[in-house]
């Protein structure tokens, strides 16, 4: 078990290109500031993932410093197909956001018919607002509305040392409603849930994470499970929990991960002293991208939870019935 401190006033996570001290912990809402200076190492993202009864949908912009990333990823769950459009702007990281809470941005990248365009506009999303996210390429468009639940989320800074380190929010369990338009045909998204990831830090070159994320509704009440791990093993810091009617109860621990990357049909298990749970697939993506110096391999199992989680005051909830995902990814970057 870990021993984390409760961030609860505004912070910044770093002192010019190095962690300020003070930020290492974890909080229930966007406190960190995070302003970091000069060039090399930094990356920056907002990735939203959305599960529905109909699509999942994963959207990424991303800044590396050396280049920008626009990138959209859609499965028609009653089809099976898959559409994938990811453009690169080399030397053209886009302007995120250092102000806590706020993830308003517009970029794109890509050039010709590869071009992505994605536009996130938040609108008074501390008073449960809403997120707008419009994404624009060739054969496939989708336009969201993400209902901001004023519930926590999770943020944690973690801390591999003074000139490396991570700040990482989650924010699970908000409705959301849209269309995929598909080769000019619209479709409803369905009944769904999305997830935001939202990632300020400076990194390693290779690194490895498990990352896995559930939202639903058990039992009468909104529930969501977050889990993360490897590339926080050592670290003294961990990004797992469990959300219920809004409260974030923070997993301080390491948790086990048993999974078969080349079974697409096998049980993703995470497991530690409050949490046991499972993700039975209905599909599982491979995303491999190889661009000279950068690297990407990705294996995201989307499926169902089932399983329990033990809250802050020793109450043992259900979590059968969640929607969401887990995977494994490899990056040289």
């Amino acid at each position: 078990m870990t021993v984390e401190r409760e961030i609860t006033e505004i912070t910044d996570l770093a002192c010019g290109r190095r962690l300020n001290p003070a930020a290492v912990g974890w909080s229930r809402s966007p406190l960190f500031r995070t302003a970091i200076s000069g060039w090399g190492r930094t990356k920056r993202w907002e990735y939203w993932g959305i599960v529905s009864d109909r699509f999942v949908v994963g959207l990424t912009v991303a800044g590396l410093d050396y280049l920008g990333n626009c990138a959209v990823y859609v499965l028609d769950r009653s089809t099976g197909v898959e559409s994938v459009r990811s453009g690169i702007t080399p030397f053209g990281s886009p302007a995120f956001s250092d102000v806590p809470g706020v993830g308003t941005i517009h970029a794109a990248a890509g050039f010709g018919s590869a071009r992505v365009t994605i536009g996130i506009d938040d609108d008074d999303i501390d008073a449960g607002g809403t997120t707008t996210i419009r994404v624009q390429t060739k054969g496939l468009q989708v336009e969201l509305s993400v209902r901001r639940q004023s519930h926590d989320s999770l943020g944690v800074v973690v801390p591999w040392g003074e000139k490396r380190f991570q700040y990482t929010l989650k924010d699970l369990a908000n409705p959301v409603t849209g269309t995929v338009t598909l080769d000019g045909v619209a479709h409803e998204l369905g009944q769904g849930w999305a997830v935001l990831d939202r990632g300020r830090g400076r990194w390693r070159y290779s690194n490895v994470w498990n990352w896995g994320a559930g939202s639903g509704v058990v039992d009468g009440s909104t529930r969501a499970i977050q889990v993360g791990g490897t590339w926080t093993d050592g670290t003294g810091a961990t990004e797992n929990g469990i959300l219920v009617d809004g409260r974030m109860h923070k997993i301080g621990e390491d948790l086990c991960w048993s999974y078969d990357v080349s079974d697409p049909a096998g049980v993703w298990r995470v497991r530690g002293e409050r949490l046991d749970a499972t993700l039975t697939p209905f599909h599982q993506r491979r995303d491999i991208t190889e661009l000279g110096v950068l690297a990407v391999k990705t294996w995201q199992a989307f499926g169902v939870w089932s399983g329990s989680g033990v809250l802050d005051d020793g109450t043992t909830v259900a979590l059968d019935g969640l929607v969401g995902w887990a995977e494994e990814s490899r990056n040289r970057w």
